[in-house]
């Protein structure tokens, strides 16, 4: 189910997914809510040469930090794209509430493993919040890669 400040948060992750765009990294954006916490992260694999350095992935480590705790059960998570497999991973073993993400990700999305998935924790998707913005900044930033390399 979509709430009333989805929107206002996915908006703060899409500006994240810019920063990411402008770095050169895939623009792909998240923020964390947790009470009156929240934690913004962007796409930090190219300039860290590290695979793992999500958007997802990199909230979580921030706000794991800042609230002194490996486990963040009240958060919402907004993703601006869909998760994939690993970072997926990394929001249910830090058992985070809700999970709201903008666009599908065709090749790597990965929320229909929770489908199938048994634990004790249970995820909340919400799905689509701002789709057309997510997808579309996406869809330029790849649009802009292929032509720099033609």
């Amino acid at each position: 189910m979509i709430k009333d400040l989805d929107k206002h948060y996915m908006r703060l992750a899409l500006n994240e997914a810019k920063k990411a765009y402008n770095e050169d990294e895939v623009p792909i954006g998240a923020v964390i809510v947790s009470g009156e916490t929240i934690i913004k992260a962007h796409n930090t694999k190219e300039s860290k040469k590290d695979a793992t350095c999500h958007a997802e992935i990199n909230a979580i480590k921030k706000a794991c930090k800042k609230l002194g705790t490996k486990i963040l059960p009240d958060a919402t998570i907004y993703i601006t794209i869909e998760p994939c497999l690993m970072c997926l991973g990394a929001i249910l073993q830090a058992r985070i509430k809700r999970v709201v993400y903008g666009a599908k990700e065709e090749k790597f999305g990965a929320t229909s493993v929770l489908e199938s998935y048994k634990s004790n924790h249970e995820v909340e998707v919400a799905r689509g919040v701002l789709e057309k913005e997510a997808s579309d900044l996406m869809k330029q930033f790849f649009k802009e890669k292929r032509l720099k390399n033609n």
